[in-house]
């Protein structure tokens, strides 16, 4: 089996629709995904890396040398938006984008300028029921469980109360699927 690399291209936002234009044209003509990441938490460590934002991130593969036993070619495409930015949507280049990047901007706030899916309904929601507040997989959203009663449950290793002293509840064994209970009568152990 061969090895499978994934090539990664860091583009500025202005460039995203052309970078992934660019790389249809180079061959990953097969649009795998597109989605968002949370990076709102970082810092840019070194000089021009970029700061705090939501990664966009769009997966092509370029299928046309699998057919002739070359393998595939990967290629992953990211851009940091700043926090409230937007990016082009890249929906004129590949249409089965338009699902991907209305989950992103239902998620993670992330718009798209330029998004259009056919319908002329534009960035609408598509998980979400109606009148939701909030992007749920951003890193700030607050679970409603957790907002309405504490959580028992330690976030970190060492937290919570005489948490040096508790001990976790002692289960039950388990058998292997198949392995009938002694209820079922004796066994030859």
């Amino acid at each position: 089996m061969s090895e499978v690399r994934v090539e990664e291209r860091r583009v500025a936002p202005g460039e995203w629709s052309d970078a992934v234009r660019a790389a249809r044209d180079e061959g990953y003509a097969f649009f795998d995904w597109l989605a968002a990441v949370d990076e709102t938490d970082r810092t840019a460590t070194q000089e021009g890396a970029p700061g705090p934002g939501l990664d966009v991130v769009c997966h092509l593969i370029d299928v046309s040398r699998a057919s002739r036993g070359g393998g595939l070619r990967r290629v992953l495409l990211v851009t940091r938006v700043p926090d409230g930015g937007e990016v082009a949507s890249v929906t004129p280049v590949f249409a089965g984008a338009g699902w991907h990047e209305r989950e992103a901007h239902e998620m993670f706030g992330v718009g798209f300028t330029g998004f259009e899916d056919g319908t002329g309904l534009g960035l609408r929601p598509l998980l979400l029921p109606e009148g939701f507040e909030g992007r749920p997989l951003r890193k700030d959203f607050v679970l409603a469980a957790r907002a309405s009663k504490p959580w028992p449950g330690a976030k970190e290793p060492g937290e919570g109360e005489g948490s040096a002293t508790r001990r976790a509840p002692s289960r039950r064994r388990l058998l292997p699927p198949g392995v009938p209970d002694a209820a079922w009568g004796p066994r030859g152990d």
